[in-house]
């Protein structure tokens, strides 16, 4: 079976770290496109943080720039998500994806449309509270 799991969410103080992880399983996403999408209560769902497949081109949301750091693990065939600095503000379920629609730059990230071949993980909450 075909999917993507997301592990390292949690409850975290601000000021504080995780690291997210999107690990793969019954393919290898070396290739492909990975999001990190995240969607805060009675908000919308945005893209934060993408890695481009074929070079390893990053964009990163200005709400996060400088403090959030995607990478991958192609041994691990798994994506993460370097969180630090973490703000009240990041508080939302993250979700990592391989939209076949996806195009990283690396001054903008963009789905076009959804799909059935799409790839999505069921999320991790991350509460960043006192």
């Amino acid at each position: 079976q075909k999917q993507l799991v997301e592990s390292g969410g949690g409850l975290v103080q601000p000021g504080g770290s995780l690291r997210l992880s999107c690990t793969a399983s019954g393919f290898t996403l070396e290739h492909f496109g990975v999001g990190w999408f995240r969607q805060a209560p009675g908000k919308e769902r945005e893209g934060v943080s993408c890695i481009r497949g074929s070079d390893g081109i990053t964009f990163y949301d200005e709400s996060i720039k400088g403090r959030f750091t995607i990478s991958k693990d192609k041994a691990k065939n798994t994506v993460y998500l370097q969180m630090n600095n973490l703000e009240p503000e990041d508080t939302a379920t993250y979700t990592c994806a391989i939209p076949m629609t996806l195009v990283c730059l690396p001054d903008s990230m963009k789905v076009a449309r959804t799909t059935e071949h799409d790839y999505w993980g069921q999320g991790t909450e991350v509460t960043v509270s006192t």
